[in-house]
């Protein structure tokens, strides 16, 4: 992992965050995706749960970093299952990661843009912000759905340059995902850190070549001083 390389707030105008893993604990979403979602659909598709977690498992490996991985509505479809109900069964599991709201408080008390970018779909967006009020702590909310391309392709950071005003040499993007990173890097994005422990209950991660952001309590006490 690499080592934590304080951000110069001095030439930041605009501070990009992911939602999952970045902001908020990805302990709910692992959660969701490798434990509830195979067993209320085995029970709900009348299939043995080794069976279910086996075809979920295999769709999962083939999509990640699709737009479709990302698709409340893509799930729905292909599994004829409400998969934002069953979000709900165990939205008590979200959670935001300790000193996020005090950071983004400051970030905007120091006249700097907070802006979510997620690969999120909105209804799960709308989901998480209804138990977090996140929204309350932000400038705005972008669903890479909005733009129909994932933040690992270099259509989704052209869609933003082209509806977001910010220039890319004055900003810092904040995201668990390293291809996230290595997209906004080719994009021209001058600051980026990584999260050393996207869910509160997993390992830390290598996120080599980027710096690793250990706890949002060391931006705050940055922009405090």
């Amino acid at each position: 992992m690499a080592a934590f390389r304080s951000p110069d707030f001095n030439r930041i105008d605009t501070i990009l965050l992911d939602m999952d893993g970045t902001l908020l604990d990805l302990h709910f979403d692992n959660y969701f995706w490798l434990h509830h979602l195979p067993r209320r659909y085995s029970e709900l598709a009348g299939v043995p749960e080794a069976q279910a977690r086996k075809q979920l498992y295999d769709q999962y490996q083939s999509l990640q970093g699709t737009l479709n991985w990302y698709c409340l509505d893509y799930w729905c479809q292909q599994l004829a299952v409400d998969i934002v109900a069953l979000k709900q069964e165990v939205a008590h599991l979200i959670d935001v990661h300790p000193f996020v709201r005090e950071f983004l408080d400051a970030a905007g008390e120091a006249g700097k843009r907070r802006v979510i970018v997620t690969n999120a779909h909105r209804a799960s967006v709308n989901l998480k912000i209804a138990h977090t009020a996140l929204d309350k702590h932000v400038d705005k909310i972008i669903s890479s759905h909005d733009y129909q391309s994932p933040k690992e392709e270099a259509a989704f950071w052209e869609s933003l340059s082209r509806n977001e005003q910010f220039d890319p040499t004055r900003t810092l993007l904040i995201d668990d995902n390293l291809r996230v990173l290595d997209a906004a890097k080719r994009y021209g994005i001058d600051q980026l850190l990584a999260i050393a422990r996207p869910d509160s209950r997993g390992a830390l991660i290598h996120t080599d070549p980027y710096p690793a952001l250990d706890s949002f309590e060391i931006l705050y006490r940055l922009l405090r001083r």
